[in-house]
Order: C-alpha cells, then structure tokens, then sequence
C-alpha cells in the first residue's frame, strides 16, 4: 500500500477542519471542524501502523485512544453550547467573547458619555 494517497487525504481533511475552525462562527460547526481534524490524524495513525508493519499496533491502539478521547469532548463540548445557547441565546462565537469581558452591558459602561468623550478631545 502506498502511504502517499491516506496522507494526502488526512492533510486535505485537516486542512478542511483548519478552516472550519478559523472561519466558522457557529460553535457547533467548529466543533464539528474540530472532529473532522481528528479524524483525519487518526487516518494517519492507521496508514502508519500499517506502512510500518507494526506488530504491536500502536497506531491503532493510539486511534482507539483518540476516538476516546473526541468522544468525551464532543460531549462536554455540545454540553456547553447548549447551556451558552440557553443563557445568551445565540451560539455565535463572535458575540460569546463578550462572555470573557463580563456581564452583558459592561461594554456600555465602560464607554465615557459623549460630554466625557468631548473633554477628552479638548
């Protein structure tokens, strides 16, 4: 088997779920994109084990690992949309960075009134 033909698969899948991830704004769809991106290191693992003749297995053992390990971030991870799409509303990435800032409106008050903005410029 050759190697060349998974490889340039898994780099075109990675690529894909690299680009879901920047791109997207819908946090269901970066994780989705996230998956994709294991997905595709897990096709890599495989075609090494077996281009390598491993006898112990070890790509698929670290694939076993992996699909593991996504299927409890998938979890947590849709957990968590779901209670930020309850309390806000939406679950678009762009409008939860102001979950980080603090509460909804602290924006407002951190802007100077446009009496404080005139002085400022004086």
């Amino acid at each position: 088997m050759h190697l060349t033909y998974p490889a340039v698969l898994s780099v075109l899948l990675f690529c894909t779920g690299l680009y879901g991830v920047l791109a997207r704004r819908n946090a269901i769809l970066v994780l989705m994109s996230v998956e994709l991106m294991l997905n595709a290191v897990n096709l890599n693992l495989v075609a090494f084990d077996v281009w390598l003749r491993d006898a112990l297995h070890a790509g698929q053992a670290l694939t076993l690992f992996t699909i593991a390990i996504a299927a409890a971030e998938i979890g947590i991870g849709l957990a968590i949309v779901l209670m930020v799409y309850r309390n806000r509303g939406t679950s678009d990435v762009d409008k939860l960075r102001d979950t980080a800032e603090g509460a909804p409106g602290a924006e407002e008050a951190a802007e100077p009134a446009p009496a404080e903005k005139a002085e400022a410029t004086a």
